[in-house]
């Protein structure tokens, strides 16, 4: 008799890693692993971890209710810049909006000079035009030409274009002409893969727009055949069971329907991660937190106030810009596997390039000719000479003859080099977790951060110092964060339509007819997710702004009839969220008018998110959880206690120095610091009283 499914499954694949976490639906119990990523087959990697969590849980795949995914297959093909050629269709006389795209330039104006602006996604020889035009509003002022639309499917065919985006002016207001497109690309073209901006992204500005579309595009075929291959060799283990993939939303989405939105996978994993660290922490009594999760190839960091990440539409991949809905993510290239290097005029630099997985740091097995922070951490023995519980095992002698080497090129001892790589490192993670809290408003000393990932929490002590922050929470397993946090998310779609109107001007009943069938529309999807009615939730925003300026501040529209009166608390939000934002408002200034822009709708079809569940004390002290010492240099070399995470229980203080490890992550405590273990695990992380 097969066993009754009571298992969910997460897994996020990262660039050096595969991290595992499987939920006993019936006892609540958590089964974390990790396994090797395959870069060449990212879905070997994926399997693997299927079958090595089960059988450490002595279950077959008939036991699993569904399995969720983090992927960064869109995302590294973008970074990578390997896009195969694309055909871009657009209306006649706006050939050239790639081109033109935005005056703003990186860095600041001062930058202008040295600037290049980014090659673009489409060369303009693949570039087609179609007569035909409508307004702003949606009316047709010129029909669209269907010999044009035919000339154009040819033109690809012929040059053998199989990947094409089309975008047509104001096919926000009016999807006709795009869907018109569509028809004839589809009888003239059948072969190719085609993306339309309307259902891509319904929203005014015509550059964000075209190439979201594009992108969406270019990464449909690669995503497309990785989720399909995983689906198929899934069947093979777990017949048929449920397959969901992360978007960047926060929320997941079938594998059958990603294909069809494979640009809403963009930040896939950090998305999850963050989502998995807000419920931790918010569950530990901490509701605004900042996320850092430190992978071996980059570390992102979030900002969460209230128990939800921060969202944007201003998000951009490499570079090209993705206004769909994406968790507020800063990645700095600052991993594990982040290589130390010099530049010409001498000076040390550590990152953004990776040793990754293949070859990975110099004390790696076949690692690399360069050193990395990894192997800074080992010759300072704040990591074990060995990872994964034994399973990698670590060269301190390599690393140390990398080191060694940089070292005399600086001047500097083996001590000073590894210090200088490290610090490094801290301070770009320092900075990009500013630019998520300084940079929008807030001070960063009101958070407590949250590190998780392989290499989040080896430099948390140093954090907590540089920024003023007064704790750091290290979740248990925190290099499986990212797939916990797939199995704390809901199905979630998101759909936008701008209506551009002055506030005093606002036609309600269009306002409601909008938001109605947005409504619909997420109803409809969610419907084919298998959710009932009685359990879906739909979450209303709008994306305001004063007369004049270029850019919007989203705030929430209550549910229900949208009369004067809701229309108007919509509006006095928006005064606030400026204010917060930006340090002034006109909320007592008629003359400046209020106008709406966007209307948005999230249909949010809610799963049973994991039981965090709280331990028991022990009693003994920490002395249980002591394995032994070793030399660990801090600000010099001390002999140093190491302990076993799992053998520390709720109320064990650990003082620093101390290194706190477990099976997929290390904790250095700092001397000067304290970690305390909470009743769910966590550790808290502390200055002494006086330090």
């Amino acid at each position: 008799m097969a066993a009754a499914r009571r298992v969910r499954i997460g897994i996020d694949t990262g660039g050096t890693f595969t991290d595992v976490v499987a939920v006993d639906e019936d006892t609540g119990q958590t089964t974390t692993t990790k396994t090797p990523s395959t870069p060449a087959d990212p879905a070997e990697g994926f399997l693997q971890g299927v079958r090595k969590v089960l059988g450490l849980m002595g279950l077959s795949g008939d036991a699993v209710t569904a399995v969720s995914h983090g992927t960064t297959v869109a995302t590294n093909q973008l970074l990578e810049g390997k896009l195969d050629r694309i055909g871009f269709v657009t209306t006649e006389g706006y050939e050239s909006v790639l081109e033109i795209a935005r005056q703003s330039v990186p860095d600041g104006y001062g930058n202008s000079y040295f600037w290049v602006k980014p090659p673009r996604i489409v060369p303009a020889d693949l570039v087609r035009t179609v007569r035909g035009r409508l307004d702003h509003t949606g009316a047709e002022v010129r029909p669209f030409d269907r010999d044009d639309a035919v000339a154009a499917a040819r033109f690809f065919r012929e040059a053998g274009i199989t990947t094409i985006g089309v975008c047509f002016l104001h096919a926000y207001a009016d999807d006709a002409h795009e869907r018109a497109m569509l028809d004839v690309l589809r009888e003239e073209h059948p072969g190719a893969v085609v993306s339309i901006s309307s259902q891509v992204l319904r929203e005014y500005r015509e550059y964000e727009r075209s190439v979201t579309t594009l992108v969406d595009a270019a990464v449909k075929p690669r995503v497309g055949a990785y989720v399909t291959n995983i689906r198929t060799r899934l069947d093979e283990i777990a017949p048929g069971v449920p397959f969901y993939v992360m978007k960047s939303n926060g929320g997941v989405l079938s594998a059958a329907e990603v294909v069809h939105q494979p640009i809403t996978t963009m930040l896939s994993g950090p998305a999850a991660g963050a989502l998995g660290a807000a419920l931790i922490a918010g569950t530990a009594g901490f509701d605004r937190v900042l996320t850092c999760d430190g992978g071996g190839t980059s570390t992102d960091v979030t900002v969460v106030v209230d128990g939800e990440p921060a969202l944007t539409t201003e998000g951009s991949v490499g570079d090209y810009p993705s206004k769909i809905p994406m968790i507020d993510v800063v990645t700095v290239g600052a991993g594990g596997g982040s290589i130390a290097w010099l530049s010409p005029e001498g000076t040390l630099k550590v990152g953004p390039k990776s040793a990754g997985a293949d070859p990975g740091p110099m004390c790696y097995p076949q690692g690399g000719d360069q050193p990395t922070v990894t192997d800074a951490h080992v010759v300072l023995g704040r990591i074990p000479p060995h990872l994964l519980g034994g399973e990698i095992p670590l060269s301190v002698e390599a690393a140390r003859g990398g080191l060694e080497e940089l070292g005399r090129r600086l001047g500097l001892s083996l001590e000073r080099t590894a210090l200088g790589i490290l610090e490094i490192s801290a301070w770009n993670q320092a900075n990009a977790l500013r630019q998520v809290t300084v940079a929008r408003g807030l001070d960063v000393r009101d958070f407590t951060l949250t590190t998780f990932g392989g290499s989040g929490s080896l430099l948390a002590c140093r954090l907590m110092d540089v920024l003023g922050l007064p704790r750091t929470l290290v979740p248990p397993n925190p290099g499986n964060v990212s797939a916990f946090g797939l199995l704390t998310v809901d199905v979630r779609n998101d759909y936008v339509q701008t209506v551009v109107s002055r506030h005093t001007d606002l036609d309600l009943g269009r306002v409601q007819s909008v938001f109605g069938a947005l409504e619909d529309q997420a109803r409809k999807a969610l419907d084919g997710e298998g959710f009932g009615r009685e359990a879906q939730r739909m979450q209303r925003t709008a994306d305001l702004r004063y007369v004049g300026q270029a850019f919007e501040v989203r705030v929430p529209v209550a549910d229900g009839a949208l009369d004067a009166a809701a229309a108007e608390d919509v509006a006095q939000a928006f005064h606030a969220a400026h204010r917060q934002l930006y340090g002034y408002d006109f909320a007592d200034d008629p003359r400046q008018a209020v106008e709406w822009v966007n209307l948005r709708v999230s249909g949010i079809g809610p799963i049973r998110r994991p039981d965090m569940v709280e331990l028991p004390p022990r009693d003994g002290g920490t002395d249980r959880a002591v394995t032994g010492s070793r030399r660990v240099f801090f600000d010099d070399w001390v002999d140093t206690p190491t302990l076993d995470r799992t053998a520390l229980a709720p109320g064990d203080v650990v003082p620093g120095p101390a290194v706190i490890e477990e099976f997929g992550s290390t904790v250095p405590v700092h001397p000067g610091f304290a970690a305390t273990v909470d009743a769910h695990g966590n550790l808290l992380l502390t200055k002494e009283s006086g330090r």
